[in-house]
């Protein structure tokens, strides 16, 4: 399972990877548009927003285009933020804070993942709503996720491991792409942040934390 791996260079194409590689992409890049969106109906007065971004990351670059293209879109202001250590977080808040940013999209990256519990209390304690892929973000006390589900992909890429054992080549299975995707929203978090979510939104979530 992996961000992009057309994007990556690893394989030629979705439909004929070709090579010893196969598998399931996430593309979490590619919904940072439909986040930004999400997240500018919660907070629609809001202009500056702000992307938190690891450097290292290899899809950094397609993260940080797909956050500024979806900004001018909607005719916002977007600010790419850097942290590629737990010890940056600290500082890249402190910065967003600094840039009076009204809403904050978190890239996909192992990191923010890791520390979604320090991601998430920085955020309250910076009154910053936030988005994350991953429901492990809300689920940690962030306001709310948007991303392809998580144990579709793992289950998908267990169907496909018993189907290269039996004998199929991994060039031969395209990579599968995410069909699914799940909004989930903390409304104990959005109380705290002072935040009314949409009736419409709320109606389009498949979960609300309460």
């Amino acid at each position: 399972m992996g961000e992009d791996p057309v994007g990556l260079g690893l394989i030629p194409s979705f439909n004929r990877p070709g090579g010893n590689l196969t598998g399931i992409a996430t593309l979490s890049s590619a919904v940072m548009a439909k986040r930004l969106e999400l997240l500018h109906e919660i907070v629609p007065r809001v202009d500056v927003f702000a992307a938190l971004i690891n450097p290292k990351n290899p899809s950094a670059a397609a993260s940080s285009k797909e956050a500024q293209d979806a900004a001018h879109t909607l005719g916002k202001n977007i600010h790419i933020v850097h942290a590629s250590t737990a010890g940056e977080l600290e500082l890249a808040f402190a910065t967003i804070a600094q840039l009076r940013v009204g809403g904050l999209l978190i890239a996909p990256d192992g990191l923010f993942i890791a520390y979604a519990a320090q991601v998430a209390a920085l955020s309250l304690r910076h009154a910053i709503p936030t988005s994350h892929e991953r429901r492990a973000f809300p689920d940690a006390g962030g306001l709310m996720s948007y991303g392809a589900n998580q144990a579709d992909g793992i289950r998908l890429a267990g169907v496909y491991t018993g189907r290269i054992l039996k004998g199929e080549k991994p060039a031969d299975l395209p990579v599968v792409q995410p069909t699914r995707f799940e909004l989930v929203v903390n409304l104990k978090t959005a109380h705290a942040l002072g935040l009314e979510l949409p009736p419409t939104l709320l109606a389009r979530a498949d979960e609300v934390i309460e």
